[in-house]
C-alpha cells in the first residue's frame, strides 16, 4: 500500500482508502494477506557483523601494526618484558574499543521497546487483545488513556484524547487529538493532529483510529532507518593518532637505516651496529603512547563523572574539546520540561510568581512585593478554580536515603505530577497559594465535569458546596470572555464592558508574546432556577476572574553556560520541535539568539537545498518545528561547513541527530534508552551547564595528550641524535643498545603518564576551539620537538665527548664517557619534563603543582642511580659510578635545553607581552 498524506482524508477516505469497514475491522483473510504484503509491525535490525569480527577489527588501525612489529623486534633482541609489555597494551586497547563498539550499537534494541507489547483491535465486528507485531495496516483499533500507540493511526473517533508526543516532537505537553482532516502540505509532525505515532503515550481520553502505516514504514522506524545508516565519525583524536604513528614509524625507519649507514661508513662492526639501529627503531616508537592516551581519557572520565557528565566513548572526550557548535533540544535539556505558572493577570495588575520547578513553595508577587492571600477575594477565587477545575495531582516522594549519608546531609522531598503538565502547573499555583486538594476537601465536592477538547477549547467542572453550586471554568482566554458578562475587578463583581474586555484580550496578548501559555479562569454562581438539559447550556454569563500565564521555565544554570561557550569560541545552536515563537523567546532569555541571529520553522527549512542551508546556517541560531530528519540535516549541514558538532537531547526524535554528530549528548534523567544508547556522553543531572564542564575537561585532556607527545618525541629525537651525530663525527657508541631500551622503558613511561593527569592552564577557556583537521603538532609544537630534541641530542654527546677526552683508547673510559652520556640524557629528559607542562616555558608554572609527576621523576631518577651504583647492574648495563665531576658536567649539559629555551621564551614574552599563550583556530577547519 503506498503512502498518502493520511492527515488530509477525511475518516471515510481513510477507511476507503485502507479498504476497511469501520465498523466490522478486517477480516481473517484480509490479515492474513496484508501480514504477508507488509510484514509484522515491528522495527527491523541490520544483520551486523559477529562479536568476534568486531573483536578482531580492533587490530587493523595503523598504529597497532606498528606496536606488533615493534613486539617483534623486542622478542628478536631478547627484550621479551618489553614484548610482553607492548602486547598487553595491544590487547587491553582491543578489548577497550570492542566494548565501545559492541554498547554503541544496541540503539535499536532500545527503540524496539518503546514499541507496545499487545493492543486491542477491532476484527470481524469483536474487540480482541493480539501482540501489537500483528498488526497490519487497515486494522481499526481502540486506544484509552495510558496505553502506548502501537503504529501510526488515523484517528476517526477522539474523545478528549491528549497524546504525550515530547520524545518524538519535541512538544513540552501533551497534543489535543481531533478527527477532522486538515489542509496544507508537509505539515510538521506535532502539526498533525489527527495522527497517531507509534510509540507515543495516551495520557487522557479515548479513540478509535485506522492503522495507516506499520514497522519500518511508521515515523518511528524512519527513525530507527537513521539510526541504522547513520556513519559513526572517526574523532580528531583517532584522526591524529593514526597521522602520528605514519610519520613516527617513516621518520624512525629513515634515521635508523642513517644511522646504521653511517656507523658502518665510520668503521663500527655491522652485527653491533644493527642492534643499536634496531634499539632506536624501537626507542623511536613511543609504544606506550595509546596506553597513556587510554589512561589519560580514563582518568578523566573519572573526573567527569565527579562533574555529573559519564562518557560511553573515550575519544569522545577529547573531541568535546574542539567541539565549535552544539546543538541542543530545548524541551528538558534547555529548559525545566516543568510546565510552571510564571505570571498572573487579576483586574489589571500583572503579578510574577517564584519557586522552582514543582516545588510547591514560592510567592506571588505584586511589584515586588508578596501579595495578602487572606484579603485577596480575586486571587482566593482564581486558585479555587485551578484547584476544582482540575484532573491533575501534586505528589510527593521521599527519596530513600543513600549508604552513604551524613549526619548534616537532610533529605529533601521530590514533587511530581500526575497526569496533564498544563494542569499541575495550576496545582502547583494553588499550593504556593496555601490552596490545596485536602484544604478545600469538605467544603466543596465536584458532581459534574466537562472535559476539555479541541472544539471547546475549555473545561468547566460543577462543584456543590454549602452556599449552593458554583460552576468553574478555564480555557482560551478568547473563548472563557465570550461566555462571561461579568468580571471581578478591585474584588467586585462588575459588568464586563467592551473597554474591559479590550484589556484582558491586551493582557493576553502581551503574555503570549513572551510565549506564555494563557488559560482565562472564570466562574458562576449557580441559583436553584438555573436548569440546563446539559453542562454545557450552564456556561453563560459567567464572571471573568483572570489568566494565568505559564511556560516550561529554562534552566537558571543555562544562561551562564551558554555565555561560557561564548568566550569560549562556541556557538550554541537550538533545535527543537515546539512552537516557533515559544523557541525563540527561551533563546532570547538564556541570551543564545543574537540580534542579526535568525530563527525559521520546519517548512522553511524543508524548502531549503543542501547548498542553500549550508550558506545560512552560520546565521541560524534557533530551529523550530523541525523533524527528525531536520535534524540530522543540520547536523550533517554544519558539518560539511567543518565544523565539529555537539548535538544534545534527550527524545527519541534527538537520537538520529545524536548519533551522526561528532559527539552525542543525552539527558542521563530524562533521556530515553534510544538516546542513551546513541550517544558518548551522558549528563546524569540534565544539566546543560555541565557540558561546558565536559568541554573543559576535554580541552584540557587534549593539550595534556600534546604535552606527553611533546614530551616522548622530543626525547625520542634526543636520543636518535646522539646517536647520528656520534657516527657522523667518527665517534665510538655513546649508547649501547641495553641503555637505549633502559632509557625507553623508564623517562617514557612514569614522567609521560604523570603528564597526563597535569593541571590544566588557567586561560584554558578563553580560546576559540582548535580546527577539526589541527595538525597534532600545530601551535609550534612541532618546533619544540624539534628544537628541544636537538638541544638534548647535542648536550648529550658534548658530555659524552667532554668525558671521552681523558683517555680515548682505553675501554673503561668509553664505558665511563658511556655512562657520563647515559646520566645525562636521562637527567635532560627528566628536566624537560617540567618544561613540556607549560605551553610557553617551564617559567610560567608551578614545577611542583603536580605532585604525580615530582613522584614520577623521583622515581625515574632512583632507577638510573641504582643502575649506576648497584654492583649487580653494573655489568648488565655496561655502567660505572659516576664522581661529582662527572655529576657537574651532567646536570650542566642536562639543564641547558630547558632552561635556554626558556630563558628565550621569557625575554620573547616581554617583547610580545600580549601576545596569547594559545591560539585556537578562529575558523572551522575543512574536514
Amino acid at each position: 500500500m503506498s503512502q498518502k498524506p493520511w492527515y488530509q482524508l477525511n475518516p471515510e477516505e481513510t477507511a476507503a482508502a485502507q479498504q476497511v469497514h469501520i465498523a466490522q475491522g478486517l477480516s481473517r483473510d484480509e490479515v492474513r494477506d496484508r501480514l504477508v504484503q507488509e510484514g509484522y509491525n515491528e522495527l527491523s535490525e541490520k544483520k551486523g557483523i559477529s562479536n568476534i569480527t568486531l573483536f578482531l577489527n580492533q587490530f587493523k588501525d595503523f598504529m597497532v601494526l606498528v606496536l606488533m612489529a615493534a613486539t617483534l623486534v623486542s622478542g628478536l633482541l631478547g627484550e621479551y618484558l618489553d614484548a610482553i609489555t607492548i602486547v598487553a597494551i595491544i590487547v587491553m586497547n582491543g578489548i577497550l574499543g570492542f566494548i565501545q563498539e559492541f554498547r554503541a550499537e544496541r540503539s535499536l534494541r532500545a527503540l524496539k521497546e518503546l514499541s507496545a507489547p499487545s493492543a486491542k483491535v477491532l476484527r470481524e465486528g469483536t474487540i480482541q487483545q493480539i501482540p501489537a507485531r500483528e498488526l497490519v495496516p487497515g486494522d481499526v483499533i481502540v486506544l484509552e488513556s495510558g496505553d502506548r500507540i502501537p503504529a501510526d493511526v488515523r484517528f476517526l473517533e477522539a474523545n478528549a484524547m491528549y497524546v504525550e508526543e515530547s520524545a518524538l516532537t519535541g512538544e513540552s505537553v501533551p497534543v489535543s487529538k481531533m478527527t477532522e482532516a486538515l489542509t496544507g502540505d508537509d505539515i510538521p509532525l506535532g502539526d498533525q493532529k489527527n495522527i497517531g505515532f507509534m510509540g507515543t503515550m495516551v495520557t487522557r481520553g479515548t479513540a478509535r483510529g485506522v492503522i495507516v502505516r506499520t514497522g519500518m514504514a511508521t515515523e518511528m522506524g524512519k527513525i530507527a532507518d537513521l539510526i541504522q545508516n547513520t556513519e559513526t565519525m572517526e574523532t580528531p583524536l583517532q584522526h591524529r593518532l593514526e597521522q602520528l604513528g605514519k610519520i613516527l614509524i617513516a621518520v624512525a625507519i629513515g634515521l635508523t637505516i642513517m644511522v646504521v649507514i653511517a656507523g658502518i661508513m665510520h668503521g663500527q662492526p655491522a652485527y653491533g651496529m644493527f642492534l643499536a639501529g634496531v634499539s632506536l627503531a624501537v626507542a623511536a616508537i613511543p609504544e606506550g603512547l595509546p596506553a597513556i592516551v587510554t589512561i589519560a581519557l580514563a582518568l578523566g572520565v573519572q573526573r567527569m563523572i565527579k562533574r555529573k557528565a559519564i562518557v560511553r566513548k573515550l575519544p569522545s572526550v577529547e573531541t568535546l574539546g574542539c567541539a565549535s557548535v552544539i546543538c541542543s533540544d530545548k524541551t528538558g535539556t534547555l529548559t525545566q520540561n516543568k510546565m510552571t505558572v510564571t505570571h498572573i493577570w487579576l483586574g489589571g495588575d500583572v503579578m510574577e510568581v517564584t519557586g522552582e520547578g514543582y516545588e510547591p513553595h514560592g510567592n506571588i508577587l505584586t511589584s515586588g512585593t508578596p501579595v495578602d492571600l487572606r484579603n485577596n477575594q480575586m486571587m482566593r477565587r482564581m486558585l479555587q478554580i485551578g484547584v476544582l477545575c482540575n484532573n491533575a495531582a501534586l505528589v510527593e516522594e521521599m527519596p530513600e536515603p543513600s549508604k552513604k549519608k551524613s549526619a548534616k546531609e537532610t533529605i529533601k522531598p521530590v514533587w511530581s505530577i500526575q497526569g496533564d503538565p498544563t494542569e499541575g502547573a495550576l496545582v502547583v499555583l494553588a499550593a504556593k497559594g496555601g490552596v490545596t486538594r485536602n484544604s478545600l476537601d469538605g467544603l466543596y465536592s465536584r458532581v459534574g465535569e466537562i472535559p476539555f477538547d479541541s472544539e471547546r477549547k475549555r473545561m468547566s467542572v460543577l462543584v456543590q458546596h454549602q452556599g449552593g453550586r458554583l460552576l468553574y471554568t478555564k480555557g482560551a482566554p478568547d473563548v472563557i470572555a465570550d461566555q462571561c458578562t461579568y468580571i471581578m475587578w478591585d474584588g467586585k463583581v462588575i459588568p464586563f464592558t467592551q473597554t474591559l474586555k479590550q484589556k484582558v484580550m491586551a493582557a493576553n496578548e502581551g503574555m503570549a508574546r513572551s510565549a506564555l501559555r494563557v488559560l482565562g479562569m472564570a466562574y458562576k454562581e449557580l441559583k436553584a432556577t438555573d436548569r440546563s438539559e446539559s453542562m454545557e447550556g450552564l456556561e453563560t454569563g459567567l464572571v471573568f476572574v483572570g489568566l494565568t500565564g505559564m511556560m516550561d521555565p529554562p534552566r537558571k544554570e543555562v544562561r551562564d553556560a551558554i555565555a561560557t561557550c561564548r568566550r569560549a569560541g562556541i556557538k550554541t545552536v537550538m533545535i527543537t520541535g515546539d512552537h516557533q515563537a515559544t523557541a525563540e523567546a527561551i533563546a532570547k532569555q538564556l541570551g543564545m539568539l543574537p540580534n542579526n541571529g535568525r530563527c525559521i520553522n520546519g517548512q522553511q527549512l524543508a524548502a531549503m537545498s543542501d547548498e542553500e542551508l549550508a550558506v545560512e546556517a552560520p546565521n541560524i541560531y534557533v530551529y523550530a518545528r523541525v523533524s527528525p530528519e531536520h535534524k540530522l540535516r543540520i547536523v550533517k549541514a554544519l558539518q560539511r561547513q567543518g565544523h565539529v558538532v555537539a548535538m544534545t537531547g534527550d527524545g527519541v526524535n534527538d537520537a538520529p541527530a545524536i548519533k551522526a554528530a561528532d559527539i552525542g549528548i543525552a539527558m542521563g534523567i530524562s533521556g530515553t534508552d534510544v538516546t542513551k544508547e546513541a550517544s558518548a556522553l551522558v549528563l546524569s543531572d540534565d544539566n546543560f551547564a555541565t557540558i561546558v564542564a565536559a568541554i573543559e575537561e576535554g580541552r584540557g585532556i587534549y593539550e595534556n595528550i600534546r604535552k606527553f607527545i611533546r614530551y616522548l618525541l622530543a626525547s625520542n629525537v634526543g636520543e636518535i641524535l646522539t646517536m647520528f651525530l656520534a657516527m657522523m663525527a667518527g665517534l665510538p657508541l655513546p649508547l649501547i643498545p641495553i641503555q637505549i631500551l633502559w632509557v625507553n622503558l623508564v623517562t617514557d613511561g612514569l614522567p609521560a603518564m604523570a603528564l597526563g593527569v597535569d593541571q590544566a592552564e588557567k586561560d584554558l577557556m578563553q580560546h576559540k576551539p582548535r580546527g577539526a583537521k589541527e595538525n597534532i603538532f600545530a601551535r609550534r609544537l612541532g618546533w619544540k620537538i624539534i628544537s628541544r630534541g636537538i638541544l638534548i641530542g647535542v648536550c648529550t654527546l658534548a658530555a659524552f665527548w667532554i668525558a671521552l677526552r681523558d683517555n680515548p683508547g682505553s675501554a673503561n673510559n668509553l664505558m665511563h664517557a658511556q655512562t657520563v652520556a647515559f646520566a645525562t640524557l636521562v637527567m635532560a629528559q627528566l628536566i624537560h619534563v617540567f618544561d613540556c607542562r607549560s605551553s610557553r616555558s617551564i617559567f610560567h608554572r608551578n614545577p611542583f603543582q603536580n605532585k604525580y609527576l615530582v613522584l614520577a621523576v623521583l622515581s625515574s631518577l632512583i632507577l638510573m642511580l641504582g643502575v649506576l651504583y648497584i654492583d649487580a647492574l653494573q655489568p648488565i648495563f655496561k655502567t660505572v659510578p659516576l664522581g661529582l665531576t662527572d655529576w657537574l658536567v651532567v646536570l650542566i649539559f642536562a639543564g641547558i635545553p630547558t632552561f635556554l629555551m626558556g630563558l628565550g621564551s621569557v625575554l620573547g614574552t616581554s617583547k610580545k607581552s600580549k601576545r596569547p599563550p594559545m591560539k585556537y583556530s578562529s575558523k572551522p577547519a575543512t574536514r
